[in-house]
């Protein structure tokens, strides 16, 4: 018998293993995918996530296979352009756009170096509940006989349509449908000196460097575009390109690597991560719309988080449900301000007068512009930068009485529609 069975070994699963493997658990880690292989992804491993690799020791390894570093980004919300450096924070000044195919098979590497046993081409068919409780799993290898694992807790890694969340109901709350399609494609011959994020009113551009001297170019728009958009899918993203600059010549100018990759399963919800033997990490218990770019760096948060209650729990420190509670209301007094930031992104609505004079007043002010990208990417919390002192100070008195009128105004309106 195992203590743990961790169901998925792609980010937010084998960081879990790794981390409970480490401190001397049993651990057993399951997945239907063999590794290395790629998955769809926005790529951006923010900077507290960078830093969580770099504590793991595992940073090294993501730079020395040739994965570039991004120090600056460039925030373009035409005619406001900032153009920023990312701050240090817990010993790192960048963020990294690794190919998935890189970053999943390191972090299985690690959790199998760790003392983990990961079963590669393994399909869990059943999660197994006796007496209100989740005991363990029946599956079997790819063309295999069945067989039964059972352990004392089993962690449901395995994505937006998680098996474990469905099997034991486990309950939903901010549940908002889908509000984008993304679109991603990789990119020869296109060198850049940093990442860039362009607002175009209807579609949302982002360009970051990867591995092998690729660019991955990101386009999110409204869901309700979706269909016109894949009618003709390349001509739609180089059309999108287009309207940032120079960058659609660019590409033109270099070789798309590989074939272009489109979505709309986007969903946005938390799904109550714990229960009696079985817990939830990564897209199984928190899915937001990647406009932002947020995942990574949200499951090695949550890995971290999971494998801290799920050791005191298992080690007899804490009663497990006090230590699993504890969890979820750390994941989600963490995520909540940039779900909704996220949230607000993925409308697409008109750009707000209070945006616009935010714009402004940070284009004149570089180390304001900077902290308000390290917003962006996960290091200075939401509340902090968009809270009224904060505000108060970049747009004065009269500037955030403005915003706040305007907000109003714009919350009136949408309760009369």
């Amino acid at each position: 018998m195992h203590d743990v069975i961790v169901i998925g070994a792609r980010v937010a699963g084998a960081a879990t293993a790794m981390l409970l493997a480490r401190r001397g658990h049993r651990v057993l880690v399951l997945d239907r995918a063999a590794f290395p292989s790629d998955t769809l992804s926005t790529h951006q491993v923010q900077v507290p996530g960078v830093a969580r690799l770099h504590r793991w020791g595992l940073l090294a390894r993501v730079v020395g296979a040739g994965t570039p570093a991004t120090r600056r980004v460039r925030f373009d919300a035409c005619p406001v352009v900032l153009d920023g450096a990312l701050p240090a924070h817990e010993g790192v000044d960048a963020l990294y756009s690794p190919r998935r195919v890189l970053l999943d098979g390191l972090l299985v590497d690690a959790a199998r170096e760790a003392g983990a046993e990961v079963r590669e081409r393994f399909v869990v068919e059943e999660v197994l509940v006796e007496d209100g409780r989740v005991t363990g799993i029946r599956g079997r290898e790819k063309g295999g006989a069945p067989v039964t694992q059972r352990a004392r807790l089993v962690i449901g890694a395995d994505g937006k349509h998680s098996l474990v969340a469905k099997t034991v109901r486990a309950a939903v709350s901010h549940e908002r449908p889908p509000r984008t399609m993304a679109c991603y494609a990789y990119w020869e011959g296109v060198p850049v000196s940093g990442g860039l994020m362009a607002d175009r009113g209807r579609r949302m551009v982002g360009a970051w460097p990867t591995n092998d001297g690729l660019l991955m170019t990101y386009v999110a728009l409204p869901i309700a575009d979706a269909d016109g958009f894949r009618a003709d899918l390349e001509a739609s993203l180089l059309a999108a390109l287009d309207q940032v600059g120079d960058l659609g010549e660019r590409v033109r100018a270099g070789r798309r690597a590989e074939r272009v990759r489109a979505t709309i399963d986007l969903p946005n919800r938390f799904v109550h991560p714990h229960g009696p033997g079985w817990a939830l990490v990564g897209d199984a218990g928190l899915v937001m719309d990647p406009v932002t770019g947020q995942g990574i760096a949200d499951a090695f948060r949550d890995a971290e988080l999971l494998a801290d209650a799920a050791d005191a729990g298992l080690a007899g420190r804490r009663p497990m449900t006090a230590a699993m509670e504890g969890y979820r209301r750390a994941r989600d007094r963490a995520s909540l301000p940039m779900y909704r930031m996220t949230l607000d992104l993925a409308a697409f609505g008109p750009r707000r007068p209070e945006q616009e004079l935010l714009m402004r007043a940070l284009a004149g002010r570089p180390a304001d512009a900077d902290r308000f990208l390290a917003t962006l990417t996960g290091v200075v919390p939401v509340p902090e930068f968009f809270g009224p002192a904060n505000l108060l100070r970049l747009l004065g008195a009269r500037g955030l009485a403005r915003a706040i009128l305007a907000r109003a105004r714009g919350g009136a309106a949408g309760q009369a529609a």
